[in-house]
């Protein structure tokens, strides 16, 4: 894809989630990106992805405190829950467990990420990764047909290597494709304001 770095996300306001995971390392590239696009990005993480990567990892690269609890006093001084989903243009979770995807799909607000899902009117994608397998199980694949019934978008999976030492899908769609796929996103959203 030839798009140009940066088109269409300069002070776009992103809601990263970030999910249990190993790909939950990718989270940092990804938000490096993001922010060299001109993105404002505003990362939260769930406590299994606290598990694999640490919020100071990300608070450094996107310059802002990472959110992970639903009853953080302090931050819901600043910036309450609602204020953050209303706050989002986009909320990306990448990457998206099957673990988050099966709590989305059942409407749970048990953390903030999942609260925030379901607070904001934002578009929401998620990157899945995991498992092939846990790709595959008929529970997960009824909870990604829920999700894109209800709109909601899909980052892959990739096909490939995984950490476990199996091959198939369920990788995360590298950084980098993710970050292109969400200028497709934006360019198609104001190709559609600029046609009404």
């Amino acid at each position: 894809m030839n798009t140009a770095p940066g088109q269409n996300l300069h002070q776009r306001r992103i809601l990263l989630g970030v999910s249990g995971g190993i790909a939950a390392y990718k989270a940092a590239e990804l938000t490096r990106l993001l922010i060299k696009a001109g993105a404002d990005v505003q990362v939260v993480m769930t406590a299994g992805a606290e598990a694999f990567i640490t919020p100071l990892t990300l608070q450094a690269l996107s310059g802002k405190a990472v959110r992970s609890s639903l009853f953080d006093l302090q931050a819901e001084q600043a910036m309450s829950h609602i204020e953050l989903a209303r706050w989002a243009e986009l909320v990306l979770i990448a990457p998206a467990s099957a673990d988050i995807m099966a709590r989305l799909a059942n409407g749970l607000a048990d953390d903030l990420l999942a609260t925030l899902c379901l607070a904001t009117a934002a578009p929401l994608l998620l990157a899945p990764a995991m498992n092939q397998q846990m790709w595959q199980h008929p529970a997960t694949r009824h909870n990604t047909d829920i999700l894109v019934e209800r709109g909601v978008g899909m980052l892959g999976p990739d096909s490939g290597d995984q950490a476990c030492g199996e091959h198939g899908p369920g990788r995360m769609l590298e950084p980098e494709e993710i970050v292109e796929r969400l200028q497709v996103h934006f360019n198609n959203q104001q190709k559609t304001v600029l046609n009404t």
